[in-house]
């Protein structure tokens, strides 16, 4: 789904409150029929990192780090033991599929504002969320890198059968959604 609003109407609070990156002041958040800030710190931790994967407006791209290593980074902290080729081998074909196979070694300051927000949308993607929270990843992107984006959101939404919600002031990608909102006044409302 998309939620769209003018500048300051809450969307990215909303957002990260659906991460349990922020704390709501009224109601209650059910993920998985699970309540995260019931959560301990260390166990919410966990969950976000597993169930939730994160793209934010500004990419959270480490300088240092290459492409692959960037999309790699949620699994450092993964708290079960897995197969590090086997997580190697995923970031790579996710890259592939967002078009990146050829800048694996590459750091973020040598890459486009769309290639950045690829790299972005493959680190989410690493650890097989449930839930993928997209806060206006096209916002900073032209015309043709916005349409590329947009179009790999959805066709890998559906390939990796997650749940999508978008932030968007852009009404062309909310458009491409099935399902709209918009949150005015503090109220979300179908469109």
């Amino acid at each position: 789904m998309a939620v769209m609003g003018p500048s300051g109407s809450g969307k990215s609070t909303l957002l990260y409150i659906i991460g349990a990156l922020e704390s709501p002041t009224a109601g209650a958040v059910k993920l998985d029929g699970r309540d995260p800030f019931a959560m301990k710190e260390r166990e919410l931790a966990a969950f976000r990192n597993k169930e939730i994967g994160f793209i934010f407006q500004d990419h959270c791209l480490l300088p240092q780090c290459t492409v692959l290593e960037n999309v790699l980074t949620p699994t450092l902290v993964a708290t079960s033991s897995s197969n590090n080729g086997g997580e190697v081998e995923r970031a790579r074909h996710l890259l592939g599929q967002v078009g990146l196979a050829a800048r694996l070694e590459h750091r973020p300051g040598e890459l486009s504002g769309g290639e950045k927000q690829r790299v972005a949308l493959a680190r989410a993607l690493i650890r097989q969320p449930q839930l993928l929270l997209c806060d206006e990843p096209t916002g900073n992107l032209d015309h043709a890198a916005a349409e590329r984006v947009a179009t790999l959101l959805l066709d890998l939404h559906q390939q990796q059968e997650t749940i999508l919600i978008v932030v968007t002031h852009s009404r062309e990608l909310a458009a491409k959604f099935p399902a709209r909102y918009e949150l005015l006044d503090g109220k979300l409302a179908k469109q």
